[in-house]
């Protein structure tokens, strides 16, 4: 069974959704043939499931493209700490987390060894990469080198090929999965919802990075309209970013002191749990630039508890979700849009009858992803 080197700057205790994917799917496979290499942290993580190994290297520029002097010294040192990797662990295969930066390193890892290069592909990537001449070209150059491009939704995949960046046949979409047994149904606890502040209040939650891309902004500028029409709105924003300054100062500003808030101390039980005990998850994601969602997790974590979602309309959200019967996909390029189409959704929902859990279970689940992964990795072939 070869070893394969997963390189990735995205990777806990990083919060993400590429990162916590990478970790959830690599820790089901067998820990001898997988060796993590990402970047250096000083938080400690929960020790691997399978025990596989994690290399720590600096992974973090500033700056992508190749020009800067500053730019070629960071990838002259990170070819170097990868070459020194693959020796030591005696890998066949490297499966990059990005196309720029990881997938750069590993086509000029190629140039000195004869490694199997595997590239994931998020969507978002792609497209910014699309209106730069330099990251357009390193881009071509990594898809031209790799073996397989992975790409987490039909929309990611259909970008790589309008862009021109490589041909169909080496596409492959690998949808991201869920824990099913951390993200489950459970009954409405009053006690729960009491200490979340939702006494009483329909209770929405978004949970997410804290950017703008997110879409928290425009949903927390639409409230004061929306709670003239539904007035026990209740509004949680759950995550960590460079938005929590801002999104506080709107709530403040907007009066929402009573029916909006930040949270950004959440674990994993207690999102889990507000998963459960919400009444309705929004990713009110909207395209910036050429920035898109490539698919997003968290609407598969909030179905998995069994929560209708609501989405914008920007990359492979319509993927995860069932449109019209386990979630809705609306128009979030305002504030006024997210209030006519959110307002449309909330008096769609008595009809739904749906199991939005049982959906995403068996299309989405982690011991489905991972017999989906195996199939494409000639590394964990059996």
């Amino acid at each position: 069974m070869n070893k394969t080197l997963v390189l990735t700057e995205n990777f806990p205790p990083v919060e993400g959704g590429s990162g916590r994917w990478f970790w959830e799917l690599y820790s089901r496979l067998p820990s001898e043939s997988v060796v993590i290499a990402t970047n250096l942290s000083d938080e400690q993580i929960a020790a691997s499931p399978n025990g596989m190994i994690i290399e720590r290297i600096p992974l973090q520029s500033a700056e992508w493209g190749l020009r800067a002097s500053l730019n070629l010294s960071f990838y002259f040192k990170s070819v170097r700490h990868v070459l020194k990797l693959i020796k030591k662990h005696g890998i066949k295969e490297i499966h990059c987390g990005r196309v720029i930066h990881e997938g750069v390193i590993a086509w000029l890892v190629s140039k000195f060894t004869n490694v199997k290069v595997v590239c994931y592909v998020h969507g978002e990537d792609v497209e910014v990469a699309a209106i730069s001449r330099e990251h357009s070209f390193l881009v071509k150059r990594v898809c031209h080198k790799s073996h397989t491009l992975i790409c987490n939704s039909e929309n990611s995949k259909r970008l790589v090929q309008t862009l021109n960046f490589a041909k169909p046949e080496k596409c492959v979409v690998l949808h991201p999965g869920f824990d099913a047994q951390q993200f489950c149904p459970a009954p409405p606890n009053a006690q729960i919802r009491s200490s979340f502040g939702w006494n009483n209040k329909f209770a929405v939650i978004t949970v997410g990075r804290l950017q703008r891309r997110k879409g928290q902004d425009y949903f927390l500028q639409a409230m004061p309209e929306l709670l003239k029409r539904f007035p026990d709105l209740h509004y949680t924003i759950i995550g960590r970013g460079e938005l929590k300054d801002e999104l506080n100062k709107q709530i403040d500003t907007l009066g929402l002191a009573e029916s909006a808030r930040v949270v950004t101390d959440a674990d994993d039980d207690k999102m889990a749990a507000m998963y459960q005990q919400c009444d309705l998850f929004v990713l009110p994601n909207r395209t910036i630039g050429g920035d898109i969602e490539g698919f997003g997790m968290v609407l598969l974590e909030a179905q998995a508890c069994g929560k209708y979602v609501v989405a914008g309309n920007s990359g492979g959200t319509r993927e995860t979700m069932n449109v019209g019967e386990t979630g809705f996909v609306i128009d979030c390029n305002s504030p006024e849009e997210i209030v006519d189409g959110f307002s449309l959704v909330m008096h769609q929902l008595p009809k739904l009858s749906a199991s939005a859990s049982s959906f995403v279970k068996e299309t989405f689940s982690w011991d489905v992803h991972v017999k989906k992964a195996k199939a494409l990795f000639d590394s964990f072939t059996d």
